[in-house]
């Protein structure tokens, strides 16, 4: 769970954007900028992140303020899940990626597959909705919403890309160093679940 500090944070930045948006009175508009200060200076207090990459990554959206949604695909192979060893911190993590303007979940997925692992696929069905704050995630600056999208191999060749350095299936009993930040232990046991009982319901938080 994260902690209140960054929920504060988080909490203070949604309703200074939407302050930010539809306000048209001056005074308001300042008194909606200080507040949405105040959430960088809490970041900043508790990370060691400078204060102006703050602002530009967590305080610069206009607009009325949503969740972020990540796209993450299961596939199977054998009994065997796809995973792909992540750049940015050498642990495995479900292909997948943020959701990108004009595309479908479906597509992201099919995207994100082929991009980091280099095989072509088929979206079957949504095994999850969740939302990040409620699992074992390392603590986020982003409100984000997690689809766990299951596909099917149609083709292509095991092949890493720009931002992962292998590509392997694993059993559920031999699952590697996790990149918690993409996806977690609980999850990918879960997505072992869908496998073994393909007709249960859509998990969502």
């Amino acid at each position: 769970m994260e902690p209140n500090w960054l929920d504060w944070a988080k909490q203070l930045q949604s309703i200074a954007q939407a302050g930010l948006t539809y306000s048209k009175d001056v005074y308001d508009l300042e008194r909606f900028e200080l507040i949405r200060n105040i959430s960088v200076d809490i970041l900043a207090h508790y990370t060691d992140m400078d204060r102006p990459v703050i602002k530009d990554l967590f305080a610069s959206e206009t607009g009325y303020p949503t969740p972020k949604v990540d796209i993450r695909a299961v596939v199977f192979k054998d009994d065997k899940i796809l995973m792909v060893r992540e750049n940015s911190d050498g642990n495995w993590a479900l292909p997948g990626g943020w959701a990108d303007i004009g595309h479908t979940p479906g597509e992201v997925a099919v995207k994100e597959v082929k991009e980091e692992a280099g095989y072509t696929v088929k979206p079957i069905r949504v095994i999850a909705v969740t939302d990040k704050k409620c699992h074992p995630h390392p603590p986020s600056a982003y409100h984000v919403y997690k689809i766990f999208i299951q596909c099917e191999i149609i083709g292509g060749q095991p092949a890493f890309g720009i931002e992962t350095s292998e590509v392997k299936f694993f059993a559920e009993n031999e699952l590697p160093p996790l990149s918690t930040a993409r996806n977690t232990k609980s999850q990918i046991e879960m997505a072992f679940k869908y496998l073994k009982n393909p007709d249960q319901a859509v998990y969502f938080d």
